[in-house]
């Protein structure tokens, strides 16, 4: 089982970095522009975050597995058409369908997780989805660049579909269906189409307001829409029979506190990884391949200590390690401001990768276990899918934002000493982002385990809840 959401949550990670690698590659074929190259890469995120909460929906309503296979098989089928795609334009709409495709099988993944682990398991398991669903992260830079050096940009895309239909089968075989019986089988069309087209409005004016400026008639016409769109979701879903989004679920504590803090630590996350490889590249001189090899230790931090930390968030609570981990993050960025021209390796960035990595490991699975423990069962598919979103909002919120309040301006960007100033306030910001989440985290989540726990310390010899009382406090 986790196997199977290992590798289908991977392929659509792994697509979304190794892309990026392939951009110069790709504009040489077709003899495209920057603009063609920008909406190879943002037709994906589009799509993906404008369908993101329909794909948790329809795994809660019509089982999770169905549609986990569905959006693996979609992914593969879209993975084909970039692969043999004849042109830019049709590069993009393939680019979009795969992106469909993430936001059909991502919900899925964690969703499974959470209704077919047991209780006691659940951390664990998360701990090591995020720590090797991060290997494809991690690798897909190292990837993208070798099979484009070796032989072309189209077999990056070609490398999914073995890796798809491994899923398949390993899911139609070992994974459990589980839905929501008490959901109406009816879909909430209105809800889809506001939502679907609200944050793909928002999503299009914070990717063009890089380009054009905030005062841009093609960013305030698509981000004024898309948040009327997302205003008048709100009053729909209230009166809706068959909700879209439960917002009921937002009435836990612990789930908005949870996802506000996955805004400010993602976005800080997003826009500082933006910057970086961009950092090494024009500023300190690494070939892309060399820069994307240079963050493979937050793949082995986190392969080894995401599931460790799982656990320990288990036994002590969320709140330590969601409040710890995004200042020890912070710092890691901060030590980043030391990398400059003429900056090496070994002595300037891998010990501020090391110690960013560490902190991320602290963070990330304690955060997505405690969003997905704030929601009933039922609603685990939608409540992965709103936290999936809040991250992607905050990552395209940040890119935007980031490098405009650090002063990195497309001027700026021709000039490499100019951006490596820029870069350094930029790392500052996403410090201070970061320690801002881990204080929100500390004074907002708190430990549904403690009195377990306390009870625990005093009468089990065995480290594990104890029986009666104590065990009904643990799963209340």
């Amino acid at each position: 089982m986790l196997l199977a959401t290992v590798l289908g949550s991977g392929i659509a990670a792994l697509d979304a970095t190794v892309v990026n690698i392939a951009l110069p590659a790709i504009g040489r074929d077709f003899h495209s522009g920057l603009t063609s190259l920008q909406w190879t890469v943002n037709a994906y995120t589009l799509t993906l975050a404008g369908f993101l909460l329909l794909g948790g929906d329809l795994g809660d309503r019509y089982g999770r597995r169905r549609m986990f296979v569905i959006g693996v098989v979609w992914f593969a089928v879209a993975s084909l058409l970039c692969a043999v795609a004849p042109s830019a334009t049709a590069l993009v709409a393939a680019r979009a369908l795969q992106g469909v495709g993430a936001a059909l099988l991502t919900p899925g993944s964690l969703a499974i997780i959470e209704a077919s682990f047991a209780r006691e398991d659940r951390a664990a398991a998360i701990g090591a989805w995020s720590g090797l669903g991060g290997v494809a992260v991690a690798i897909g830079p190292f990837l993208g660049g070798y099979l484009v050096q070796a032989v072309s940009w189209r077999l990056i895309f070609v490398i999914n579909l073995p890796l798809a239909l491994a899923v398949v089968v390993i899911a139609v075989r070992h994974v459990p269906e589980s839905r929501d019986t008490a959901m109406p089988l009816r879909l909430d069309v209105p809800g889809v189409v506001l939502a679907a087209l609200g944050l793909a409005g928002i999503t299009y004016a914070l990717t063009e307001a890089g380009q054009h400026g905030w005062g841009s008639p093609s960013v305030i016409v698509p981000g004024l829409a898309g948040l009327a769109c997302l205003v008048a979701f709100v009053p729909i879903e209230r009166s809706s029979r068959n909700p879209l989004l439960p917002l009921d679920i937002f009435r836990s504590r612990q789930f908005s506190a949870a996802n506000a803090v996955t805004f400010i630590v993602y976005g800080a996350l997003g826009g500082a990884l933006f910057l970086l490889p961009i950092q090494l590249q024009r500023v300190v001189g690494f070939s892309a391949l060399k820069a994307g090899t240079a963050l493979v230790p937050i793949t082995v931090v986190m392969l080894t200590l995401s599931a460790r930390a799982g656990r320990l968030a288990q036994r002590i609570g969320p709140r330590l390690p969601m409040g710890l981990g995004p200042i020890v993050a912070g710092v890691g960025l901060a030590l980043l401001t030391r990398v400059d021209a003429g900056s090496t390796y070994v002595g300037d960035v891998l010990p501020a990768v090391v110690v960013f990595a560490l902190g991320l490991a602290l963070t990330v699975a304690p955060l997505t276990a405690t969003v997905l423990a704030a929601a009933s069962e039922e609603h685990a598919g939608i409540a992965s899918a709103v936290n999936n979103d809040v991250a992607r909002a905050a990552g395209l919120v940040a890119v935007a934002v980031l490098p405009l309040a650090a002063g990195i301006t497309s001027g700026t960007y021709a000039h490499p000493a100019e951006f490596s100033d820029g870069f350094r306030m930029a790392m500052l910001l996403a410090a201070a982002l970061c320690a801002a989440g881990g204080a929100l985290a500390f004074f907002t989540i708190r430990n549904p385990e403690e009195k377990a726990a306390s009870l625990c310390a005093l009468h089990c010899s065995l480290d594990a809840p104890p029986l009666g009382e104590a065990t009904g406090a643990a799963a209340s």
